[in-house]
C-alpha cells in the first residue's frame, strides 16, 4: 500500500494522495451512451431486447419476470438464506420508518403556511447484477422508497445468459415489496425507465448505483428524470489510535477493497505502530482470500495510509476525505463524532464492521462517493418524496406586506409584480 507521512508532506500532497476522481471523463463511453439511450428512445422495446442479447447474451420474448419466475426462485433458497433477507429487510425498514415525515401548515391570524410532503408517484431502481447478486442493494433502495410511500416501484438488472435473474435479488425485491421487475441492465435499463417503452412506464426518479455506463446515463438523462446521485466505486476511511485491532482494521480495508480495483481504502492513524501493524496484517490475510488479485490491484493503485501529527489531524483529513463509509475505530469514538463533517456512513468503535452497515445495520448502504459527502446524504425516505410549498393569506393578512412587496418589485424592475400586490388593495 501506498503511504504517506503529513510531518514530511505538504497539506496539498495529502490532498492529492486521499482524492478520488468522481468519474474519469471517458468521451467515448459518454458517446456509446448517447448512442443507447437515443436507440432506446427511438426503438423502445426491440431495442432493449437486441441490446440484451448483445451485451448480456440473452434472447428475451418477455422482458418482464414472471410470477412463475419469483415462486421458482424462493422455493430453490434455503430457509437460512430467506431469513437473513427478512432480517435484514426487517432493520432497514424499522430504520427508515423514523425518517418519515408529515404535512405541516402554520397558522397564524390571517395566514398560513406550510409544506405538503408527497412521495413520488413513481420511482425506478437499478440493481447491478451479470455475475454477481447483490440482494443488499435491492433492500436498501426498495425498502426506503416503500416506507416513503412510492405508489408505483419497478426494478431493472441484467440477467445471465440463461435470461433469469439471480434468486437472491428476487427474493430480496419480494420481501421489499417492489411491484415489477424488468431483465434489463445497463445503461439501456435507465433509459428505459427514464423514457419509458411500449412495455415498461416512465418513471419519476430512479436510484441505485451501477457501471461506468449506468452512471453516464444517469448523468444525461437528469433533468428528464430525477436521479439520487452519481455513485462512483465504493470506498473506505479508518481513523484508527493505539487500541484498534490491526487485524478487524485489516479486514474492514479489505471487506471494502474486495469490490473491485477501483475501490478506495485509507487508513488514517496518528500512530506509525498502527500503520505499521495494520500492513502486516493485510499482507498476511489479503492473498487468502478468493479475491486477492483484486485486492492486490486495489490496494495498491487506490488503498493507502496516512500517518498524521496527532488525533486532530487524522479527524481533518478524514473531513477532507469525505469517504463514502468512515469508521472511528478509536478509544472513545463517540468523543470524536462531533468533530465528523464529512462522511457517507460512520462507523463507531472496535464493533461495528463495514459488512454490519453494508448489511443489516439499518441505514442504506447507497451513500455518496468521491468526496460528495461533504454535500450530500446516504439514500433516505427523504430522496423518493417531494415537498410542495403552501401559502395562504386573508385581505387583511395582506395589507400590511403590499408595500414591501413594491418597493421590492421596483428594485428588481418588474412592474406586473408591483401591480399584482397594488391591485389587491385598490380593489
Amino acid at each position: 500500500m501506498r503511504s504517506i507521512n503529513t510531518a514530511e508532506a505538504t497539506p496539498q500532497a495529502v490532498r492529492a494522495f486521499l482524492a478520488r476522481p468522481l468519474a474519469q471523463h471517458h468521451p467515448e463511453v459518454e458517446q456509446r451512451v448517447k448512442e443507447i439511450l437515443q436507440l432506446v428512445q427511438d426503438r423502445g422495446d426491440a431495442a432493449l431486447k437486441e441490446l440484451t442479447a448483445k451485451f448480456d447474451g440473452a434472447v428475451l420474448d418477455d422482458l418482464r419476470v414472471s410470477e412463475q419466475e419469483f415462486d421458482d426462485a424462493i422455493a430453490s433458497l434455503p430457509e437460512e438464506a430467506l431469513a437473513a433477507i427478512r432480517v435484514a429487510a426487517q432493520r432497514i425498514r424499522s430504520f427508515h420508518m423514523k425518517h418519515r415525515r408529515e404535512t405541516w401548515i402554520d397558522f397564524q391570524p390571517g395566514e398560513a403556511m406550510g409544506q405538503m410532503i408527497i412521495p413520488l408517484r413513481s420511482a425506478g431502481l437499478y440493481v447491478p447484477g451479470g455475475l454477481a447478486a447483490y440482494p443488499s442493494s435491492v433492500l436498501m433502495c426498495a425498502i426506503p422508497a416503500k416506507v416513503a410511500g412510492v405508489k408505483r416501484l419497478v426494478m431493472c438488472s441484467p440477467c445471465g445468459p440463461d435470461g433469469k435473474l439471480p434468486a437472491l435479488v428476487l427474493a430480496a425485491a419480494r420481501e421489499a415489496g417492489i411491484d415489477t421487475i424488468y431483465k434489463i441492465g445497463g445503461a439501456q435499463a435507465i433509459a428505459a425507465m427514464a423514457y419509458g417503452t411500449e412495455t415498461i412506464m416512465a418513471v419519476d426518479k430512479i436510484a441505485g448505483p451501477g457501471n461506468l455506463y449506468v452512471t453516464y446515463a444517469k448523468k444525461l438523462l437528469y433533468g428528464v428524470v430525477g436521479i439520487d446521485m452519481l455513485a462512483g466505486p465504493s470506498e473506505v476511511g479508518i481513523v484508527a489510535d493505539d487500541t484498534a485491532n490491526p487485524k478487524f482494521v485489516a479486514l474492514d480495508l479489505l471487506s471494502q477493497a474486495e469490490h473491485d480495483s477501483h475501490t478506495a481504502a485509507f487508513l488514517i492513524t496518528p500512530s506509525q505502530k498502527m500503520a505499521d501493524a495494520v500492513v502486516a496484517a493485510i499482507a498476511e490475510i489479503a492473498p487468502t482470500l478468493p479475491r486477492h488479485e483484486i485486492l492486490a490491484q486495489t490496494l495498491a493503485e487506490n488503498g493507502g495510509v496516512v500517518v498524521t501529527r496527532d488525533m486532530a489531524e487524522a479527524v481533518e483529513y478524514a473531513n477532507e476525505c469525505a469517504p463514502e463509509h468512515l469508521a472511528l475505530m478509536v478509544a472513545d469514538p463517540w468523543s470524536l463524532l462531533p468533530q465528523i463533517t464529512c462522511a457517507g456512513a460512520v462507523l463507531l468503535g472496535h464493533y461495528a464492521p463495514q459488512s454490519l452497515g453494508d448489511y443489516v445495520a439499518g441505514p442504506s448502504h447507497t451513500l455518496p462517493t468521491a468526496g460528495t459527502a461533504r454535500f450530500s446524504s446516504p439514500l433516505n425516505v427523504d430522496d423518493f418524496v417531494k415537498k410542495t410549498s403552501v401559502i395562504s393569506f386573508t385581505k387583511e393578512a395582506l395589507l400590511p406586506l403590499i408595500g414591501t412587496i413594491e418597493t421590492l418589485a421596483e428594485l428588481e424592475h418588474l412592474e406586473a409584480h408591483k401591480i399584482a400586490a397594488s391591485i389587491r388593495r385598490e380593489e
